[in-house]
């Protein structure tokens, strides 16, 4: 949360240099410190140099530890922004209306308030953030570890973390400890690096291992923690940047949607409440982002006497345990809408990989036995919709195929990321919300 508060100062500190430069080259000019050239230019840079800001990263870790850089790519979204405008009135016919004193002198001084505010700043950052602006943890699982800056080191055996991908209450474990973690090292032995490997390739964020071998655990990278070499196995998926834009999309859907179907909620919590007693709502626990579990919230459209808390039977055509409501509301998908809630706080994403109950079976085995790689899907947020739903990769799981379709689409879409694919994942999710496979 610290480094978060400082990139909205420093947010905050670029907004202010805007408006700062160009109402004072306004006053200079013309003796009106609120000139209206003044005021009509900077209702149109803010919010598009924060837009090409967040585009170019100039808001991340890289400010605090390459100040240069963060200036560097703060400046090239000014210019960025400039041109746009530049462009957008030469095509408009609209360049007369501007006021190229106001309009150059703005830039001119708001680039050079913002270059020194952010070079103050970055080094501000260093002493707030105590030197460091990543939040490191050691976890020593049997090996040998060197004396380090780190503040944090937690001993494996204390916590009852052993690297057994088929435990998924120690990978819940494991994910708490993780929660607010930018980069965790694991010290352990030989014969354990392949499965810690493994287990980090599931978390969000950077994961290395204490070790010179590098075959086995397929490292993607090279690190130090002291005089020590690292080997990188996992990274999260999405930086900073993009999650608060995958965040900023999730909230402006999920709230309003929230708002609009209020009534749709308010009345098929009446029917269910008609059709057969029990709770309006089942929660059952799935797994999350970092392997972390969460209640998951549903419409209930089973007898409450039936309901499968764990998951260990997938849901058939002429499931006894559906109520007649029950059938429409999944058909339908409807039943699937309280995980709106789930977005809001946070657990679960508009899209994302669909979030499974602990004792999902594929044929006769739990998902994670099936392929080695199950864990990596829960590098981010669970979705309501995903990747995976939209190719028809949807229903009971009764075939081994059933899960590794799915899992490839999974992985797919946390390597090849963007907020424009999510986007075109909702839209195509609207087209399939009714389904033959929906029981």
């Amino acid at each position: 949360m610290l480094r978060l508060r400082f990139y909205a100062t420093v947010y905050a500190a670029d907004g202010i240099s805007l408006i700062a430069g160009f109402l004072l080259t306004g006053y200079l000019a013309f003796g009106d410190v609120g000139d209206p050239y003044a005021v009509d230019l900077l209702l149109i840079m803010i919010p598009l140099y924060s837009l090409l800001a967040f585009q170019t990263n100039a808001y991340g870790l890289d400010m605090i530890r390459r100040p240069r850089l963060g200036i560097y790519r703060a400046l090239v979204s000014l210019a960025a922004t400039a041109m746009v405008i530049l462009l957008v009135a030469f095509f408009l016919k609209a360049s007369e209306d501007l006021s190229r004193i106001v309009f150059v002198g703005g830039i001119v001084l708001a680039a050079g308030s913002i270059a020194v505010l952010r070079f103050v700043m970055a080094n501000l950052g260093w002493r707030t953030l105590h030197a460091s602006p990543v939040n490191e943890l050691v976890i020593v699982d049997g090996a040998y570890y060197p004396e380090t800056l780190v503040s944090q080191v937690l001993n494996a055996a204390d916590h009852g973390l052993t690297p057994n991908p088929r435990d998924p209450f120690m990978l819940d474990r494991l994910g708490q400890m993780l929660e607010n973690v930018d980069r965790v090292v694991v010290a352990c032995a030989p014969q354990r690096r392949a499965q810690w490997a493994l287990l980090l390739k599931g978390t969000n964020i950077q994961g290395e291992l204490l070790s010179l071998e590098c075959e086995q655990v397929g490292a993607i990278g090279v690190g130090k923690l002291g005089d020590r070499a690292t080997l990188a196995v996992s990274c999260g998926p999405l930086d900073l940047r993009s999650r608060a834009l995958k965040r900023a999309l999730d909230l402006s859907v999920a709230v309003p949607l929230l708002v609009f179907l209020a009534p749709l909620f308010l009345l098929v919590a009446f029917l269910i409440k008609i059709d057969s007693p029990g709770p309006v709502f089942f929660l059952q626990k799935r797994v999350g982002r970092g392997n972390r579990m969460f209640l998951m919230t549903k419409f209930r459209s089973m007898r409450i006497d039936a309901c499968d808390s764990d998951g260990a039977r997938s849901t058939s055509e002429d499931d006894d345990r559906v109520t007649r409501l029950g059938h429409l509301l999944r058909k339908a998908s409807i039943d699937e809408l309280p995980q709106l809630i789930n977005v809001v706080r946070g657990e679960m994403s508009l899209v994302g990989p669909r979030p499974h109950a602990l004792q999902s079976l594929a044929g006769d085995k739990l998902f994670w036995e099936v392929d080695d790689r199950y864990w990596h899907r829960h590098a981010c947020k669970p979705g309501i919709t995903g990747l995976a739903q939209v190719r028809g990769f949807r229903g009971a799981t009764r075939e081994k195929s059933d899960l590794t379709d799915r899992l490839k689409a999974d992985l797919e879409y946390l390597s090849g990321w963007s907020i424009w694919r999510d986007i075109i994942i909702l839209f195509r999710t609207v087209r399939v919300l009714v389904h033959p496979r929906a029981f």
